[in-house]
């Protein structure tokens, strides 16, 4: 049996951006992305300004999601880019990623948010857990009517990150995932 996804969202989860800016959280390094490079589009278009994206990473965050044992995917606006940029400082190998096309950041009329059904897709019937800052009740409802397998959406507080509390959740998951 294949294990199980984790479907992994870099901006909330990994980088707790909505933190006061002024207050780097303990264990956490600082990154600087430049704005202007022209394989950042997908961010939300920021590529058109100067100022660089400061990006606040654990490191201890790569070896404890690897002890998860889940297949790790990215399922964030960086796409690809996160293999570049977020990978190598959490010491995470190169992973798959969602390539969300023409439905990045397309919001749909019945308010699920736009990563839903691809991430379902991307699944293609495998168990998966989905953290992320911004799913809600539809999100839920909307995996549990489309995706036969089990399915967590578990969400982080943008303010503080992934802590130890989210890894035990998610290591219950896989159990359950399993069983």
């Amino acid at each position: 049996m294949n294990r199980p996804l984790l479907f992994l969202d870099v901006d909330g989860p990994l980088n707790p951006y909505a933190a006061q800016p002024e207050r780097r959280p303990d264990g956490y390094t600082t990154l600087r992305v430049p704005r202007g490079d022209e394989t950042l589009t997908g961010l939300g278009g920021l590529s058109g300004r100067r100022r660089s994206l400061r990006v606040w990473l654990n490191p201890e965050h790569g070896p404890a999601l690897l002890r998860l044992d889940y297949d790790l995917c990215w399922a964030t606006t960086w796409m690809g880019e996160a293999n570049r940029w977020i990978a190598p400082v959490l010491g995470l190998p190169e992973l798959p990623f969602v390539d969300f096309g023409d439905a990045l950041l397309q919001e749909r009329p019945d308010g699920v948010h736009w990563k839903t059904g691809l991430l379902i897709d991307y699944a293609d019937g495998r168990p998966f857990a989905w953290v992320d800052d911004e799913q809600s009740g539809l999100d839920d409802a909307y995996i549990t009517a489309h995706h036969a397998a089990p399915a967590l959406l578990h969400h982080v507080n943008p303010r503080i990150g992934l802590r130890e509390g989210d890894f035990q959740v998610l290591a219950r998951a896989r159990e359950a995932a399993l069983a």
